[in-house]
């Protein structure tokens, strides 16, 4: 027999009762009368309290009527025929009363079934004083005393199913207060979620949108400056016009997780030019290398446009981290900017040279290779930062790209060449 979640399962109960219920008044019958009367008439009971016994928690006052009407027939058939009967086979009718107590919920069909077991219980000593020959058959204070501890076996079985009643009224009460803790949790967030978008907004948004200001006033008077300012100029309001789209995008997402849609597309590696541009405008020195291949054997390789645009995004923030922190921490120094991408791997490497100049003191938070990490590391890739030997600094991003995923891989003609994305500049 199998065990189900460490109990056994109802059919297995079900027939261990009856066994147990049923069996010790066939190993008692013998030794109490062995006449064929009183042999048919345990038979018979025990055929109908088998079948009460096992429909006892769905119908259980039907089964209790059912039942107890089966013993006294049995009981009075018997005594009729000068039979007499174990008294064992009150065993089935305790567990009648059990099952009574526990699996019926309704007062009145309680108070109803009682009522008419005593009902019955009368009607079956009036039977057997008016069919009973011989004194020794006549129930009496024998049928008395089988009888009363069974309202005790009820209150034991009204016990179990108040007991029952409390445990589920407190596994409720537990299950609606992690609700309430899962959702005072989420209210909780989503308020610090808001207080952080007011402060963002307050301190942030106002300051970049003020830079951006004075940017268009000093491009509105552009001829009163030089020709190296005006480009820094234009630069500065590029770079403050798209990071003020991002933020607002940002915001809203902080605001209501549901609209975490942005209102401008989000950057890729097409965008790479744009912002290898500004690197370019603001005094950097970069060489870029980007290259896609066919693995041995394969038809097609990988086209870098075709990439998923998680990837893609990955790559440019990459790209735009390594850039903000050569700017900051090593000004003037070379940048080598490589990525390759084949049917199951990109790599995307970013690499600076040592400053010409010294970096700007505490410039930074420090979470800027933390970030590239994790957004890394939620694709399944792996990113690693370190020192080089001239001095330098290094950042190397490996994501896995499945090809058989990537739109448009099967019609991507192969790709074997490196193909400089830009003449190095500076």
């Amino acid at each position: 027999m199998n065990v189900l979640d460490g109990k056994w399962p109802r059919w297995g109960a079900d027939a261990g009762l009856v066994a147990l219920t049923l069996l010790p008044p066939l190993l008692s019958q013998p030794y109490v009368d062995i006449s064929a009367p009183a042999w048919s008439s345990l038979l018979g009971y025990e055929a109908v309290a088998a079948l009460v016994l096992v429909v006892r928690r769905r119908w259980p006052v039907t089964a209790f009527v059912t039942g107890f009407a089966a013993l006294l027939a049995a009981l009075v058939g018997s005594a009729g025929a000068d039979a007499k009967l174990t008294p064992l086979v009150f065993v089935s009718l305790a567990v009648l009363f059990h099952s009574l107590g526990s699996h019926c919920a309704s007062w009145p069909r309680t108070v109803l079934a009682l009522l008419g077991g005593a009902l019955l219980a009368a009607l079956g000593l009036w039977v057997n004083w008016l069919t009973a020959d011989a004194r020794e058959f006549r129930g009496g204070l024998d049928v008395l005393a089988a009888l009363a501890p069974m309202p005790l076996v009820w209150a034991m079985g009204f016990g179990a199913r108040s007991r029952r009643a409390l445990l589920a009224a407190a596994e409720q009460r537990a299950a609606e207060a992690r609700r309430a803790q899962l959702l005072e949790a989420a209210q909780a967030t989503q308020r610090e979620r808001a207080r952080i978008a007011r402060e963002m907004h307050d301190v942030v948004a106002h300051s970049l949108t003020l830079l951006v200001v004075y940017a268009e006033t000093l491009r509105a008077r552009g001829g009163e400056l030089p020709e190296w300012a005006r480009t820094q100029v234009d630069g500065l309001a590029a770079a403050g016009r798209q990071s003020g789209g991002e933020l607002r995008d940002l915001l809203r997402m902080l605001r209501d997780p549901a609209e975490a849609a942005p209102l401008q597309p989000v950057p890729g590696i097409g965008d790479l030019d744009a912002l290898l541009d500004s690197h370019r405008a603001a005094g950097g020195t970069v060489d870029v290398r980007m290259t896609t291949e066919a693995p041995a054997g394969a038809v097609t390789g990988v086209a870098l446009e075709s990439l998923p645009g998680p990837v893609q995004t990955a790559v440019y923030r990459v790209v735009q981290e390594a850039l903000a922190n050569a700017r900051r921490h090593a000004p003037g120094a070379p940048v080598r900017i490589a990525v390759d991408a084949d049917a199951g791997r990109l790599r995307c490497e970013v690499e600076n040279g040592r400053g010409v100049r010294r970096g700007t003191a505490g410039a930074g938070i420090g979470l800027g290779l933390v970030s590239m990490r994790e957004r890394v590391a939620a694709l399944g890739g792996e990113l690693t930062a370190g020192p080089t030997d001239d001095g330098g600094f290094r950042v190397a991003a490996t994501l896995p790209v499945t090809a058989a995923s990537l739109p448009g891989a099967a019609t991507t003609p192969p790709v074997a060449a490196t193909a400089p994305l830009e003449d190095t500049g500076v």
